[in-house]
């Protein structure tokens, strides 16, 4: 058995719309490196290692980012696994230190984004997603609308017939998250909407409105990662909170054999997969879950997850949905607090350690107004097409 992991410091630069941020990546991993070192009261001199992540940006990036933190000549290194790239630094830099390779580790994710749909950069060669492409035109028939939102609104349409699910339960979810970041001042939209104006918005892939969509956005955050013997000699208790659980999992058979349907092109088995190993390694059932940060990427992978996760069983995400499970006061875990990706922000690398941030500051009650009452245990999920998912399991330490 490997050391106990812990996070103990996290820092991010507030997530904003592309070209409004002032400086440039280096400022934003600095700015949320400094924070994240000064919240867990560790020197730049005792990190002995670091994982970056970002998905576009020349190679090495990550050194040229961390460089206004110190020059120390510690093993820098760069991170890319599509959205999921963030808690991949993150589950890299658990490994070291669980491995016993390291005691104190860095893991930083920045992104700065072209505004608008996202599209390939490399037509010269194979694409990552050309396989998804192929499985999901031989279940629907492409249409004219951006590839991301396309593929995910097709899952919500399969799960719609399937099991009934409605749009007015996918512009629910977009309502909540946007009503969640109102108290979250490194969100990239800090407005609340009406559901009228969530579900009436511009129609980006039926039944998927714009602000059911996360946005480009430009940020950066950062997490230290220690071990126990760490978190001890410096007596770190005060900001610790453990990863007790983790799994990446990657694209199995369902994503692409016979039985592949809109929701596994998505990731759904993937999700699911990772889900169970996380609990499994942590020793935990999914009712002691009380917060969760999820891949809200689109509303609809939000609702689906939901099953995924263990949240809900298949076929009845939008059962939550109807109880207002997943929101203050509700009887299922709060999800995305934060105000997930949908109105936080998507910058792509920074996302799934700044899912970490938010866990971390609810478990340790710091989250302020948007504090999920009592949490102990908290779940992350985060998902890159092409494909990787990685499920963490935190939990307030029993020293």
């Amino acid at each position: 058995m490997g050391s106990r992991v812990f996070v103990v410091g996290v820092g991010m630069s507030k997530f904003d719309k592309p070209g409004t941020k002032e400086g440039d990546y280096p400022d934003w991993v600095v700015e949320a490196g400094k924070a994240a070192l000064a919240d867990g009261s560790v020197r730049y001199a005792q990190i002995e290692r670091a994982f970056v992540g970002y998905v576009y940006g020349d190679s090495p990036s990550g050194q040229r980012a961390l460089y206004g933190l110190g020059h120390t000549g510690i093993p820098i290194v760069n991170v890319d696994n599509a959205c999921a790239t963030g808690s991949t630094a993150l589950y890299l830099a658990r490994e070291a230190i669980e491995a016993g390779l390291a005691d104190c580790v860095l893991a930083a994710g920045f992104e700065k984004m072209e505004r608008g749909s996202l599209g390939a950069k490399f037509p010269d060669r194979a694409s990552p997603m050309d396989k998804h492409l192929e499985t999901l035109q031989r279940l629907v028939t492409p249409e004219n609308s951006p590839f991301a939102p396309q593929m995910f609104g097709n899952a919500a349409r399969e799960h719609m017939r399937e099991y009934g699910s409605q749009p007015r339960h996918y512009a629910w979810i977009g309502w909540k998250n946007h009503k969640h970041s109102v108290h979250n001042p490194y969100a990239q939209f800090q407005k609340e909407y009406s559901l009228d104006e969530i579900a009436d918005a511009t129609m980006i892939h039926d039944p998927i409105t714009k602000l059911q969509c996360s946005p480009t956005s430009d940020g950066a955050a950062c997490a230290v990662l220690a071990s126990e013997r760490f978190v001890e000699a410096n007596d770190l208790w005060s900001t610790a909170v453990e990863i007790t659980g983790q799994a990446l999992v990657t694209d199995t058979e369902s994503t692409f054999d016979a039985t592949a349907n809109c929701r596994t092109v998505v990731g759904y088995d993937m999700s699911k997969v990772a889900a169970e190993q996380a609990y499994a390694r942590a020793g935990i059932e999914v009712s002691q879950v009380d917060v969760v940060e999820l891949h809200d990427c689109f509303s609809a992978n939000e609702l689906i997850t939901y099953e995924a996760l263990g949240l809900a069983a298949e076929g009845e995400g939008h059962k939550l949905v109807e109880a207002e499970a997943t929101t203050y006061g509700g009887a299922g875990p709060v999800v995305n607090p934060s105000g997930g990706l949908i109105s936080k922000g998507h910058p792509l690398g920074a996302t799934g350690i700044a899912q970490c941030a938010e866990l971390s500051w609810q478990l340790r009650q710091a989250a302020a107004e948007r504090q999920v009452p009592g949490a102990r245990t908290a779940l992350q999920h985060n998902l890159g097409l092409g494909g990787a998912a990685v499920v963490t399991v935190y939990q307030t330490p029993n020293r």
